[in-house]
Protein backbone atom coordinates (compact mmCIF):
# COMPACT_ATOMS: atom_id res chain seq x y z
CA UNK A 1 0.00 0.00 0.00
CA UNK A 2 1.80 3.44 -1.01
CA UNK A 3 -0.05 6.35 0.33
CA UNK A 4 1.63 10.22 1.33
CA UNK A 5 1.84 12.31 4.36
CA UNK A 6 2.43 16.24 4.96
CA UNK A 7 3.81 17.89 7.95
CA UNK A 8 5.08 21.75 8.27
CA UNK A 9 7.50 23.33 10.45
CA UNK A 10 8.02 27.57 10.78
CA UNK A 11 10.86 29.15 11.53
CA UNK A 12 11.82 31.39 14.59
CA UNK A 13 10.75 34.32 12.71
CA UNK A 14 7.24 33.30 12.25
CA UNK A 15 5.02 35.73 14.31
CA UNK A 16 3.18 32.88 16.29
CA UNK A 17 6.44 31.66 16.83
CA UNK A 18 7.34 34.49 18.13
CA UNK A 19 4.56 34.84 20.32
CA UNK A 20 5.56 31.30 21.87
CA UNK A 21 8.97 32.40 22.55
CA UNK A 22 7.79 35.62 24.22
CA UNK A 23 5.47 33.71 26.30
CA UNK A 24 8.14 31.27 27.16
CA UNK A 25 10.87 33.72 27.79
CA UNK A 26 8.33 35.34 30.39
CA UNK A 27 7.95 31.38 32.33
CA UNK A 28 11.07 31.00 32.24
CA UNK A 29 12.42 34.26 33.65
CA UNK A 30 9.71 33.70 36.50
CA UNK A 31 10.84 30.35 37.34
CA UNK A 32 14.49 31.86 37.57
CA UNK A 33 13.01 33.58 40.34
CA UNK A 34 10.39 31.40 41.92
CA UNK A 35 10.41 27.99 40.97
CA UNK A 36 6.73 27.76 42.59
CA UNK A 37 5.43 30.50 39.69
CA UNK A 38 1.95 29.84 38.09
CA UNK A 39 2.08 31.04 34.66
CA UNK A 40 -0.60 31.44 32.13
CA UNK A 41 0.81 34.33 30.02
CA UNK A 42 -0.44 34.62 25.69
CA UNK A 43 1.16 36.87 23.32
CA UNK A 44 -0.28 38.70 20.36
CA UNK A 45 1.76 40.63 17.72
CA UNK A 46 0.76 42.13 15.14
CA UNK A 47 2.41 45.36 13.17
CA UNK A 48 4.22 47.90 15.46
CA UNK A 49 2.64 45.85 18.46
CA UNK A 50 2.95 43.11 20.84
CA UNK A 51 0.21 42.48 23.59
CA UNK A 52 1.16 40.25 26.56
CA UNK A 53 -1.80 39.18 28.68
CA UNK A 54 -2.68 36.27 31.29
CA UNK A 55 -2.27 34.96 35.04
CA UNK A 56 0.38 35.47 37.42
CA UNK A 57 0.89 34.14 40.40
CA UNK A 58 4.30 34.56 41.82
CA UNK A 59 6.97 35.88 44.02
CA UNK A 60 9.27 37.41 41.85
CA UNK A 61 9.06 40.04 39.09
CA UNK A 62 10.49 40.33 35.61
CA UNK A 63 9.94 43.26 33.21
CA UNK A 64 7.73 41.84 30.53
CA UNK A 65 8.63 44.56 28.31
CA UNK A 66 12.22 44.34 28.08
CA UNK A 67 11.82 40.32 27.99
CA UNK A 68 9.95 40.89 24.58
CA UNK A 69 11.91 43.16 22.73
CA UNK A 70 14.81 40.93 23.72
CA UNK A 71 13.61 37.88 22.12
CA UNK A 72 12.12 39.66 19.20
CA UNK A 73 15.91 41.06 18.87
CA UNK A 74 17.50 37.76 19.42
CA UNK A 75 15.14 36.08 16.37
CA UNK A 76 16.37 38.60 13.97
CA UNK A 77 13.60 41.77 13.56
CA UNK A 78 15.76 45.30 13.88
CA UNK A 79 14.00 47.00 11.33
CA UNK A 80 12.74 44.50 8.21
CA UNK A 81 9.44 45.58 8.65
CA UNK A 82 9.28 45.45 12.48
CA UNK A 83 11.93 46.87 15.15
CA UNK A 84 12.59 45.22 18.58
CA UNK A 85 13.16 48.49 19.87
CA UNK A 86 10.23 50.63 18.23
CA UNK A 87 7.76 48.28 18.73
CA UNK A 88 5.24 49.05 21.36
CA UNK A 89 4.57 46.70 23.93
CA UNK A 90 1.08 46.46 26.15
CA UNK A 91 0.81 43.94 28.67
CA UNK A 92 -2.26 43.11 30.90
CA UNK A 93 -1.29 40.72 33.79
CA UNK A 94 -3.64 39.47 36.86
CA UNK A 95 -2.91 37.11 39.82
CA UNK A 96 -4.72 33.06 39.36
CA UNK A 97 -7.57 32.71 39.68
CA UNK A 98 -8.16 31.29 43.49
CA UNK A 99 -10.87 28.76 42.45
CA UNK A 100 -8.22 27.12 40.45
CA UNK A 101 -5.50 27.73 42.79
CA UNK A 102 -7.19 25.81 45.70
CA UNK A 103 -8.00 22.69 43.51
CA UNK A 104 -4.19 22.57 42.55
CA UNK A 105 -2.58 23.68 46.01
CA UNK A 106 -1.71 20.32 48.16
CA UNK A 107 0.79 21.86 51.26
CA UNK A 108 1.44 19.95 54.45
CA UNK A 109 1.08 22.14 57.72
CA UNK A 110 1.76 21.78 61.26
CA UNK A 111 -0.88 21.13 63.92
CA UNK A 112 -1.27 24.68 64.26
CA UNK A 113 -2.12 24.85 60.63
CA UNK A 114 0.57 26.69 59.37
CA UNK A 115 2.53 24.96 55.66
CA UNK A 116 5.15 23.33 56.32
CA UNK A 117 5.49 22.23 52.71
CA UNK A 118 4.57 21.91 49.84
CA UNK A 119 3.20 18.27 49.08
CA UNK A 120 4.44 17.85 45.52
CA UNK A 121 2.97 14.07 45.11
CA UNK A 122 -0.72 15.65 46.35
CA UNK A 123 -1.28 18.65 43.73
CA UNK A 124 -4.21 18.94 41.44
CA UNK A 125 -3.92 18.81 37.64
CA UNK A 126 -4.09 22.85 36.77
CA UNK A 127 -7.03 22.22 34.31
CA UNK A 128 -9.24 19.39 33.10
CA UNK A 129 -8.07 18.05 29.73
CA UNK A 130 -6.51 15.23 27.68
CA UNK A 131 -3.06 14.91 26.08
CA UNK A 132 -1.52 12.68 23.67
CA UNK A 133 2.18 10.97 23.09
CA UNK A 134 3.54 9.56 20.41
CA UNK A 135 6.38 7.54 19.11
CA UNK A 136 7.25 5.01 16.58
CA UNK A 137 10.93 3.90 14.70
CA UNK A 138 10.76 5.49 11.39
CA UNK A 139 13.65 8.06 12.75
CA UNK A 140 16.75 8.20 15.19
CA UNK A 141 14.52 10.35 17.38
CA UNK A 142 11.48 8.03 17.20
CA UNK A 143 9.74 10.83 15.39
CA UNK A 144 7.39 10.86 12.18
CA UNK A 145 9.50 11.26 9.58
CA UNK A 146 7.56 13.79 7.80
CA UNK A 147 7.94 16.63 11.04
CA UNK A 148 11.27 16.20 11.65
CA UNK A 149 12.15 16.87 7.87
CA UNK A 150 9.88 19.62 8.19
CA UNK A 151 11.54 21.28 11.88
CA UNK A 152 15.48 20.68 9.88
CA UNK A 153 14.64 22.35 7.08
CA UNK A 154 13.08 25.55 9.20
CA UNK A 155 15.90 24.78 11.36
CA UNK A 156 18.50 24.89 8.33
CA UNK A 157 17.07 28.31 6.71
CA UNK A 158 17.66 29.83 9.91
CA UNK A 159 20.86 28.81 10.15
CA UNK A 160 21.41 30.03 6.07
CA UNK A 161 20.39 33.30 7.19
CA UNK A 162 22.67 33.91 10.51
CA UNK A 163 25.22 32.52 9.19
CA UNK A 164 24.63 34.90 5.81
CA UNK A 165 25.58 31.64 3.53
CA UNK A 166 22.25 32.44 1.76
CA UNK A 167 22.25 36.60 1.65
CA UNK A 168 19.31 38.68 1.89
CA UNK A 169 16.86 36.32 3.61
CA UNK A 170 14.51 37.94 6.68
CA UNK A 171 13.22 35.43 9.89
CA UNK A 172 10.07 34.83 9.27
CA UNK A 173 9.99 31.36 7.33
CA UNK A 174 7.81 27.93 6.12
CA UNK A 175 8.89 24.39 5.40
CA UNK A 176 6.04 21.78 3.99
CA UNK A 177 7.34 18.28 3.46
CA UNK A 178 5.47 14.74 1.90
CA UNK A 179 6.63 11.97 2.14
CA UNK A 180 5.89 8.52 -0.10
CA UNK A 181 4.90 5.72 2.45
CA UNK A 182 4.95 2.11 0.80
CA UNK A 183 3.98 -1.00 2.96
CA UNK A 184 3.72 1.59 5.89
CA UNK A 185 7.36 2.64 5.82
CA UNK A 186 8.91 6.25 4.29
CA UNK A 187 10.13 5.57 1.02
CA UNK A 188 10.85 8.70 -0.52
CA UNK A 189 10.68 12.45 -0.74
CA UNK A 190 7.66 13.06 -2.78
CA UNK A 191 7.24 17.28 -2.40
CA UNK A 192 9.14 20.23 -0.44
CA UNK A 193 7.66 23.58 -0.05
CA UNK A 194 9.81 26.43 0.94
CA UNK A 195 8.63 29.87 2.10
CA UNK A 196 11.62 32.21 2.84
CA UNK A 197 10.96 35.84 3.69
CA UNK A 198 13.60 38.13 1.94
CA UNK A 199 14.74 41.19 1.08
CA UNK A 200 13.17 43.19 -2.26
CA UNK A 201 15.58 42.68 -4.28
CA UNK A 202 16.56 39.17 -4.01
CA UNK A 203 16.36 37.04 -6.96
CA UNK A 204 14.17 34.15 -7.31
CA UNK A 205 15.46 32.08 -9.03
CA UNK A 206 19.12 32.73 -7.99
CA UNK A 207 16.80 32.32 -4.25
CA UNK A 208 15.54 28.70 -4.96
CA UNK A 209 18.86 27.21 -5.98
CA UNK A 210 20.55 28.47 -3.04
CA UNK A 211 17.76 26.81 -0.90
CA UNK A 212 18.09 23.46 -2.96
CA UNK A 213 21.75 23.37 -2.50
CA UNK A 214 22.29 25.17 1.14
CA UNK A 215 19.00 24.01 3.25
CA UNK A 216 17.17 21.10 1.46
CA UNK A 217 19.76 18.47 0.00
CA UNK A 218 21.76 18.25 3.18
CA UNK A 219 18.63 17.65 5.37
CA UNK A 220 17.45 15.27 3.29
CA UNK A 221 20.19 13.72 2.88
CA UNK A 222 21.11 13.60 6.57
CA UNK A 223 17.68 11.11 7.07
CA UNK A 224 19.31 9.00 3.85
CA UNK A 225 15.94 10.14 2.05
CA UNK A 226 17.96 12.41 -0.81
CA UNK A 227 15.81 14.15 -3.37
CA UNK A 228 15.09 12.34 -6.84
CA UNK A 229 14.17 13.67 -10.37
CA UNK A 230 10.63 13.60 -9.65
CA UNK A 231 10.49 15.26 -6.07
CA UNK A 232 8.84 18.55 -6.65
CA UNK A 233 9.94 21.54 -5.08
CA UNK A 234 8.68 24.82 -4.64
CA UNK A 235 9.89 28.10 -3.48
CA UNK A 236 7.73 31.20 -2.42
CA UNK A 237 4.89 30.15 -4.67
CA UNK A 238 3.01 33.43 -4.62
CA UNK A 239 6.71 35.04 -6.33
CA UNK A 240 8.07 36.60 -3.58
CA UNK A 241 7.77 37.06 -0.04
CA UNK A 242 9.10 40.18 1.16
CA UNK A 243 6.65 41.22 4.22
CA UNK A 244 6.30 39.34 6.58
CA UNK A 245 6.88 38.55 10.70
CA UNK A 246 3.93 40.72 12.26
CA UNK A 247 4.16 43.07 9.63
CA UNK A 248 2.44 40.63 7.05
CA UNK A 249 0.55 38.36 9.78
CA UNK A 250 -0.69 37.95 13.17
CA UNK A 251 1.02 36.04 15.56
CA UNK A 252 -0.46 34.53 18.65
CA UNK A 253 0.61 31.62 21.32
CA UNK A 254 -0.22 28.73 21.05
CA UNK A 255 -2.00 28.53 17.41
CA UNK A 256 1.14 26.12 16.29
CA UNK A 257 -0.06 23.26 18.19
CA UNK A 258 0.47 21.15 15.68
CA UNK A 259 3.69 22.05 14.46
CA UNK A 260 4.90 21.46 18.40
CA UNK A 261 4.06 18.14 18.48
CA UNK A 262 3.70 15.39 15.64
CA UNK A 263 2.82 16.95 12.33
CA UNK A 264 -0.34 15.75 12.21
CA UNK A 265 0.89 12.09 12.60
CA UNK A 266 -1.06 11.39 15.99
CA UNK A 267 -4.11 13.12 17.40
CA UNK A 268 -4.07 15.99 19.39
CA UNK A 269 -5.73 16.99 23.17
CA UNK A 270 -6.12 20.94 21.58
CA UNK A 271 -3.80 22.13 24.66
CA UNK A 272 -0.74 24.67 23.40
CA UNK A 273 2.07 24.39 25.61
CA UNK A 274 3.83 28.19 25.93
CA UNK A 275 3.53 30.38 28.32
CA UNK A 276 1.81 27.73 30.93
CA UNK A 277 3.92 26.35 34.14
CA UNK A 278 4.28 22.77 34.32
CA UNK A 279 1.39 22.69 36.94
CA UNK A 280 -0.99 23.37 34.19
CA UNK A 281 -1.03 19.59 32.47
CA UNK A 282 -1.53 20.72 28.74
CA UNK A 283 2.21 20.73 29.08
CA UNK A 284 3.45 18.54 31.80
CA UNK A 285 0.64 15.79 31.27
CA UNK A 286 1.67 16.06 27.21
CA UNK A 287 5.74 15.87 27.73
CA UNK A 288 4.68 13.10 30.13
CA UNK A 289 2.95 11.28 27.11
CA UNK A 290 5.47 11.50 24.92
CA UNK A 291 8.07 10.45 27.38
CA UNK A 292 5.65 7.17 27.62
CA UNK A 293 5.12 6.66 23.92
CA UNK A 294 9.32 6.85 23.13
CA UNK A 295 9.79 4.26 26.04
CA UNK A 296 7.91 2.13 25.37
CA UNK A 297 9.17 2.04 21.25
CA UNK A 298 12.29 2.45 22.44
CA UNK A 299 11.91 -0.77 24.70
CA UNK A 300 10.69 -2.27 21.16
CA UNK A 301 7.45 -3.45 22.87
CA UNK A 302 5.92 -1.66 19.67
CA UNK A 303 6.83 0.11 15.95
CA UNK A 304 4.50 2.83 16.87
CA UNK A 305 2.45 4.10 19.91
CA UNK A 306 0.05 6.60 20.57
CA UNK A 307 -0.61 7.22 23.89
CA UNK A 308 -3.53 9.12 25.87
CA UNK A 309 -4.16 10.09 29.31
CA UNK A 310 -6.62 12.55 31.41
CA UNK A 311 -7.22 14.83 34.28
CA UNK A 312 -9.68 16.40 36.24
CA UNK A 313 -8.79 20.19 37.44
CA UNK A 314 -7.58 19.72 41.16
CA UNK A 315 -7.50 16.05 41.01
CA UNK A 316 -3.68 14.33 41.05
CA UNK A 317 -4.33 11.03 39.59
CA UNK A 318 -5.00 10.36 36.01
CA UNK A 319 -9.03 9.73 35.03
CA UNK A 320 -7.89 7.58 31.80
CA UNK A 321 -4.99 5.81 30.25
CA UNK A 322 -5.25 4.45 26.66
CA UNK A 323 -2.80 3.04 24.21
CA UNK A 324 -2.79 2.42 20.68
CA UNK A 325 0.18 0.45 18.82
CA UNK A 326 -1.67 0.07 15.85
CA UNK A 327 -1.28 -3.52 15.37
CA UNK A 328 2.77 -3.56 16.00
CA UNK A 329 2.91 -4.25 19.47
CA UNK A 330 4.77 -7.17 20.21
CA UNK A 331 2.42 -7.52 23.40
CA UNK A 332 -1.20 -6.61 23.35
CA UNK A 333 -2.28 -3.27 24.04
CA UNK A 334 -3.79 -4.02 27.46
CA UNK A 335 -0.66 -5.34 28.64
CA UNK A 336 1.43 -2.15 27.11
CA UNK A 337 -1.11 -0.27 29.88
CA UNK A 338 -0.21 -2.56 32.87
CA UNK A 339 3.74 -2.10 32.08
CA UNK A 340 2.81 1.88 31.73
CA UNK A 341 1.06 1.58 35.55
CA UNK A 342 3.82 -0.27 36.22
CA UNK A 343 6.77 2.20 35.37
CA UNK A 344 5.29 5.02 35.31
CA UNK A 345 3.76 7.56 38.05
CA UNK A 346 1.57 10.02 35.84
CA UNK A 347 0.21 12.58 39.07
CA UNK A 348 1.20 15.53 37.70
CA UNK A 349 3.40 16.61 40.77
CA UNK A 350 5.49 13.16 40.16
CA UNK A 351 5.73 14.11 36.56
CA UNK A 352 7.36 17.63 37.71
CA UNK A 353 9.37 15.86 39.80
CA UNK A 354 10.53 12.96 37.60
CA UNK A 355 11.54 15.50 34.24
CA UNK A 356 12.69 18.48 36.39
CA UNK A 357 9.91 20.85 35.27
CA UNK A 358 10.09 23.48 37.56
CA UNK A 359 13.42 25.53 35.87
CA UNK A 360 13.91 27.63 33.09
CA UNK A 361 13.69 25.29 29.95
CA UNK A 362 10.71 25.95 28.13
CA UNK A 363 11.74 28.73 25.49
CA UNK A 364 14.60 26.86 23.65
CA UNK A 365 11.51 24.45 23.00
CA UNK A 366 8.96 27.37 21.76
CA UNK A 367 10.88 27.05 18.19
CA UNK A 368 11.26 23.40 15.77
CA UNK A 369 8.99 21.52 18.08
CA UNK A 370 9.10 20.15 21.43
CA UNK A 371 9.95 16.60 20.59
CA UNK A 372 12.33 14.67 18.59
CA UNK A 373 15.05 17.37 20.06
CA UNK A 374 18.60 15.74 20.20
CA UNK A 375 19.97 19.31 20.03
CA UNK A 376 18.17 20.21 23.23
CA UNK A 377 18.63 18.15 26.72
CA UNK A 378 14.98 17.56 27.83
CA UNK A 379 14.43 14.62 30.05
CA UNK A 380 11.18 13.91 28.17
CA UNK A 381 13.28 12.81 25.70
CA UNK A 382 15.13 10.74 27.29
CA UNK A 383 13.61 6.93 27.44
CA UNK A 384 13.20 5.42 30.43
CA UNK A 385 14.48 1.70 31.46
CA UNK A 386 11.49 -0.47 31.80
CA UNK A 387 10.58 -3.28 33.77
CA UNK A 388 7.93 -5.61 32.79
Amino acid sequence: MSYLFTSESVTEGHPDKMADQISDAILDALLEQDTKSRVAVETLLTNGVCFIAGEVTTNGYVDMGKIARGVIKDIGYDGNGFHHATSGVITAIKEQSSDIAQGVDSFIADKKGKVIKEDLSNIGAGDQGLMFGYACNETPELMPLPIILAHRLTQKLAEVRKKNIISGLYPDGKSQVTVEYNNDKPSRVHTVLIAAQHAENKNQKKLKNEIIKHVIKPVTAAYNMPIDDKTLIYVNTTGKFVIGGPEGDTGLTGRKIIVDTYGGYARHGGGAFSGKDPSKVDRSGSYAARWVAKSIVAAELADKCEFQLSYAIGRPKPLSLSVDTFGTGKVSDQEIIKIIDKNFDLRPGAIIKSLNLRQPIYRQTAAYGHFGRPDLDLLWEKTKKLSF
